[in-house]
């Protein structure tokens, strides 16, 4: 049987090319993706770099985005610096203090027979007048030993523009018969007749208030004698400024008021006695 003659091919030299071909490819690529990966985001890169800064800073941020994806930073405020004192509210105060002196000074008989009581509350100086010393029981019209004290004190309030609450208070014991039909009448009655006699003394009277409690205010249990003869009373509240406020019944620091003793007079302040 003849053989068949092996043709030899020829060897192509060009098959490099397609090697060559697909690794260009696969690098150009790459480089692309590469170069897609690297590119710079400006938004996040300030958020990026804001972040450090504050991190170096020990400074507080919040970052957010807005409509077109830029970031906003928002800084913690400075500390404000201590708020100093009110130099009005501690100019009243000093007013209210002096005041307080002034009318000690003005109601000596009756700080010295221990039936007067100063006291700081919330709306201002409390000036507290026991009434056995102002009136006879039942009676609204003033005793002529305590005028000449009260007429002192509006002196002293004629010169300040505070507002004056005149309070009157009584116990709880009703009154049978006699000019006034009630506890209510009375305390009202007796307010009126303080108001009136600082009307006289020159104070204004647009700053002057009369009110009557009756027996709804007490200081003191009314079971006994001692606690009744403390609620009745009347009570001058000077308003810490020219606004009207509360009543002394309101929130109140319940602070005696000490005031130092003047050469004309050693005024001490004391708790009311019955």
């Amino acid at each position: 049987m003849a053989r068949r003659k092996h043709v030899e091919e020829n060897p192509s030299h060009d098959r490099w090319l397609v090697s060559y071909a697909d690794f260009i490819t696969l690098l150009f690529a790459f480089f692309v993706v590469m170069y897609a990966i690297s590119t710079v985001n400006e938004g996040k890169y300030r958020v990026v770099s804001d972040s450090m800064t504050a991190a170096f800073r020990h400074d507080r941020i919040v970052v957010a985005r807005d409509s077109a994806q830029t970031a906003a930073r928002v800084m913690t405020p400075t500390p404000r610096p201590a708020v100093k004192s009110d130099p009005v509210r501690r100019q009243r105060e000093q007013r209210l203090m002096g005041l307080a002196g002034d009318i000690s000074t003005a109601l000596r008989p009756l700080v010295q027979s221990g039936q007067v009581r100063l006291t700081q509350t919330a709306s201002g100086l409390a000036v507290e007048i026991s009434a056995s010393v102002l009136f006879a029981p039942g009676q609204a019209a003033l005793q002529p030993d305590s005028i000449a004290a009260l007429a002192a004190v509006a002196l002293v309030l004629s010169n300040v523009d505070n507002v004056v609450h005149v309070e009157g208070h009584t116990d709880n014991i009703p009154i049978s018969g006699g000019q006034y039909p009630s506890n209510w009448e009375l305390a009202s009655a007796r307010a009126s007749s303080v108001v009136r006699l600082f009307v006289v003394g020159g104070v204004e009277p647009s700053r002057l208030m009369a009110i009557g409690y009756a027996d709804n205010r007490p200081v003191a249990p009314n079971d006994t004698a001692e606690g009744r003869a403390r609620n009745r009373r009347v009570t001058l509240l000077i308003l810490s400024d020219k606004a009207d406020a509360p009543d002394s019944t309101g929130p109140a620091v319940d602070t005696t008021i000490a005031v130092a003793p003047s050469a004309a007079a050693a005024a001490a302040i004391v708790n009311a006695r019955p």
